[in-house]
């Protein structure tokens, strides 16, 4: 997916069991360590999965911070803001957080638009640890 690639990076996943072994080496131990993680997103139909939404820890900034992808043909419809409405609301009614933070690349405006509707505010343009990538950082207090 050219998007991912672009806005996320490319993480050399070429294969479903590519896909299997990052899952499970890079997402999953989120959950045993921090009690959150990346979460999919279906359609209520229950069987179309779509994307997916969820809190990350990162070493380099001081918050946890929300993160969001989505296919290409179920981006613009609404699915985003909605996942990520639940992550802020799981955020902070049952993991107790009192900020959130949200990183993307500056011409990734669809992330920058989604992440302003659910009240996230752009604080400055950061470089996380061993990334020579530019980033904008967002922030939002949910106390």
């Amino acid at each position: 997916m050219p998007e991912w690639i672009q806005f996320i990076g490319d993480r050399n996943i070429k294969t479903l069991a590519d896909a299997e072994h990052y899952i499970v080496a890079k997402l999953m131990p989120s959950y045993a360590t921090n009690g959150f993680g990346f979460y999919l997103v279906k359609l209520k139909d229950g069987e179309t999965p779509i994307g997916m939404c969820g809190l990350v820890k990162r070493d380099s900034l001081e918050n946890e911070d929300i993160g969001f992808a989505f296919l290409t043909n179920f981006t613009g419809k609404g699915y985003a803001f909605e996942a990520a409405t639940a992550t802020l609301l799981h955020a902070k009614e049952d993991l107790k957080l009192g900020k959130i933070s949200a990183i993307t690349v500056p011409n990734n405006i669809n992330s920058i638009r989604l992440l302003e509707k659910i009240g996230l505010g752009f604080q400055k343009n950061i470089k996380l640890a061993d990334d020579a990538e530019e980033l904008m950082l967002f922030e939002k207090d949910l106390n």
